[in-house]
């Protein structure tokens, strides 16, 4: 506990740090918030995830970008440390995040079988293992293929961005078989999105087995938390580049 809050004190003082050379814009009051559940309506804060792009860097995007990833990778889920390890910062990374608002804003009224937040300059969606597998297997129900097929077709819309598939399980069996159970999930979500029509080259997957928990496994509804497939999208460099040109 008191290692977490140490860490947590580094990340605030990068925080306060690269926050006196962002750009901040005020959020629009017709934004949906997309941060709590797969809810909408006004947003709870008075910055907008546009304005949190440019407070994630001015400049200092992979240094917070790793302390965030290592800090979050075992109670938010390692998507989020993805994401923020691949942010711009600054301006351009507020460019980005307002094109990421309206990239989050159609996943969110499409797919209603998985979770939808913005984070820092990326989209983190979160589908419950149960919805898209029977137990022990990694073959896609049938049902969930819909949902998946939303997001290909959205990803498609948007293509300057990369995608990173994760599987996790929860603790129930052994290592030996949770592990590859999780890789073989990420890659089967993986291989059923690039089937749609998105772009292999943009696709990565990774399994964790039951290594990165974001629920209590001594409990059912921890449990079911913790079965999981997220995937993190995030600016690509073309993005970046057309951001850092204004041309985006």
């Amino acid at each position: 506990m008191n290692t977490s809050k140490s860490l947590l004190s580094v990340l605030m003082a990068f925080v306060l740090l690269f926050s006196s050379c962002a750009t901040s814009q005020q959020a629009s009051s017709t934004q949906p918030d997309l941060s709590n559940n797969n809810g909408t309506g006004a947003r709870k804060t008075g910055m907008s995830k546009t304005a949190k792009g440019g407070l994630l860097g001015a400049g200092g995007g992979a240094i917070l970008g790793g302390v965030v990833g290592g800090l979050l990778g075992g109670g938010k889920g390692t998507a989020i440390g993805a994401i923020v390890g691949a942010a711009a910062g600054g301006t351009t990374g507020a460019i980005i995040g307002r094109k990421m608002d309206k990239q989050a804003a159609e996943l969110q009224a499409d797919m209603k079988g998985a979770r939808v937040e913005r984070v820092g300059e990326g989209i983190k969606i979160t589908f419950d293992s149960g919805i898209l597998f029977d137990t022990n297997s990694a073959t896609l129900r049938s049902a969930s293929e819909s949902d998946i097929a939303k997001m290909a077709a959205i990803l498609q819309k948007y293509p300057d961005t990369n995608v990173l598939v994760e599987g996790h399980t929860d603790n129930s069996g052994s290592d030996a078989i949770n592990q590859p159970l999780s890789e073989r999930r990420a890659q089967a979500v993986a291989s059923s999105t690039i089937a749609k029509g998105v772009s292999s080259s943009r696709v990565t997957t990774q399994g964790y087995g039951s290594t990165q928990p974001v629920g209590d496994n001594t409990t059912a509804e921890g449990k079911q938390a913790n079965r999981r497939v997220e995937v993190a999208i995030y600016a690509n460099e073309k993005m970046k580049k057309a951001a850092e040109q204004g041309r985006l």
